[in-house]
């Protein structure tokens, strides 16, 4: 199976090339950066044509709303053109097996920045063998992440602050979301994918247009 692996919910977007669990080619860079320039890299850094794709895995976040909008965007177009598999994959989920890899153990907070003044926050307990979600991702204050820091708790996540007690700044891989999408089958339609937001979004219905009588 070779995966192609899109990872843009931080500042630091990734792609890569998993075959059989292996990472073969990957590439990264900031926000600036074109995707479609990640892409050309990796496949020419594998070697490999787009047309031997299997799966796009995408990191659903959460994160940046826009750039995971952005990796759902060139996903769903590549199904639609060639008929690829595709697999959403959390970014939080990510970042604790990310942990493992790194050889963190015991109880981890992973920490994403959720802008005005919350982070997105999950609890895991990551061992030797493996990762387990303990609490759910969700929305906390600045204050209780702060608490948790103080109380010498491991922080992990792209908005791990390095003068907290415990803290570890990671950034979700797009290697890691490979590996993960390799290990499953839960294939989804394109228009399927959706970031993971966790506060409710409420849209403005647009009145109808005036009709201004003619004089």
């Amino acid at each position: 199976m070779k995966i192609l692996a899109l990872e843009f919910s931080s500042a630091q977007r990734s792609v890569a090339l998993v075959t059989d669990g292996q990472v073969r080619a990957r590439a990264q860079e900031t926000q600036e950066n074109r995707p479609l320039a990640l892409i050309e890299a990796v496949l020419g850094g594998g070697a490999i044509e787009r047309e031997d794709i299997d799966c796009l895995a995408v990191g659903l976040g959460p994160g940046s709303y826009t750039s995971i909008r952005t990796a759902i965007a060139l996903a769903q177009g590549w199904q639609l053109a060639r008929e690829t598999k595709i697999l959403g994959i959390s970014s939080a989920e990510s970042l604790a097996a990310q942990a493992r890899a790194e050889k963190i153990r015991g109880q981890v907070n992973v920490l994403i920045d959720a802008q005005r003044k919350e982070f997105y926050l999950a609890y895991y307990e990551v061992s030797a063998s493996g990762y387990r979600e303990v609490a759910p991702l969700r929305l906390a204050g600045r204050e209780e992440v702060l608490a948790l820091a103080r109380a010498g708790e491991i922080l992990l996540g792209p908005e791990a602050m390095s003068e907290w007690p415990g803290a570890r700044r990671l950034f979700p891989d797009a290697a890691m979301v490979g590996q993960l999408a390799s290990q499953r089958t839960d294939y989804v339609p394109g228009e399927q994918l959706e970031p993971i937001y966790l506060r409710e979004t409420g849209f403005v219905k647009a009145p109808p247009p005036r009709i201004i009588p003619a004089v």
